[in-house]
């Protein structure tokens, strides 16, 4: 009884994620159809709010995933109700990812749900479990960029093409920076099962620091040029073009003005 109690619990949908998803579908509906005053400021609560979206379904698959390998604790922490304040750092989760799409326009990986890793055996498990969460940021780029690689664009408002090309950057850059095999990072979590003890008790102490080396490292412009130059051949390979994602960004900093070069496209 307390297994199934366990297993069945707080799996209902939040009503706060149901609101983030409300003001997606409402700002999304109005930079589509350009009913907003300011257009800049729809695609900024569009693209922030469908960013809050994507965080949530990327803790959600590390839940989700850790549940049916075994973490039936998962259930009774909220992780299942895609509620961001149920997350064990909120702060680290939703808030800095947010703050750093204002200031910097780059998808930074969040914080992470609380899996109790002892209830789980399998080293192939605890992998899938790391990996399930950028691959999410994978699908919903993939989602974002559909209109682009299927030549579906006929149709499409551009400011809301705009919108969408800036928030697969986002998911693009979230999907990197998270398969980075560093510790505290998805991707030391997938190849550290496979670590001998050794390695891994080792490493342990400095994962607290990964997240924060790595954001160090993108302030080195040969690493920063480099990193957006990758970004930028997906983007291209996935039929974005680098002048969409930036006119993208700039919609979505609206406080700060429109380039002329995207007035004209929209007019257009």
């Amino acid at each position: 009884m307390t297994t199934a109690t366990s297993r069945h619990s707080g799996r209902g949908i939040s009503p706060v994620f149901l609101g983030i998803v409300a003001v997606m579908a409402v700002t999304g509906w109005a930079v589509w159809t350009d009913f907003s005053a300011s257009i800049g400021l729809a695609v900024f609560l569009f693209v922030t709010s469908a960013w809050i979206v994507s965080l949530c379904l990327h803790e959600y698959a590390h839940a989700r995933t850790a549940l049916h390998s075994g973490d039936i604790s998962i259930g009774t922490k909220g992780y299942l109700t895609l509620n961001p304040l149920a997350y064990t750092h909120a702060l680290l989760s939703i808030v800095l990812p947010v703050l750093f799409v204002i200031m910097g326009g780059i998808g930074l990986p969040g914080g992470a749900v609380f899996i109790e890793r002892n209830r789980i055996q399998g080293r192939w498990k605890h992998s899938l479990i790391s990996a399930a969460g950028p691959l999410t940021n994978v699908l919903f780029a993939a989602v974002c960029t559909a209109p682009f690689w299927l030549d579906a664009l006929d149709g499409v408002p551009v400011a809301f093409r705009f919108a969408l090309a800036f928030l697969a950057l986002l998911q693009i850059t979230a999907a990197i920076l998270n398969f980075l095999p560093v510790p505290g990072l998805d991707g030391y979590g997938v190849i550290e099962p496979w670590l001998s003890y050794n390695i891994r008790r080792k490493v342990e102490p400095y994962a607290p620091f990964g997240l924060l080396a790595v954001f160090g490292c993108l302030f080195i412009p040969e690493v920063n040029g480099a990193f957006f130059d990758a970004v930028d051949t997906i983007l291209r390979g996935l039929g974005v073009s680098e002048l969409e994602t930036a006119c993208g960004l700039e919609y979505y900093r609206f406080w700060q003005g429109t380039p002329e070069l995207c007035e004209s496209l929209v007019s257009q």
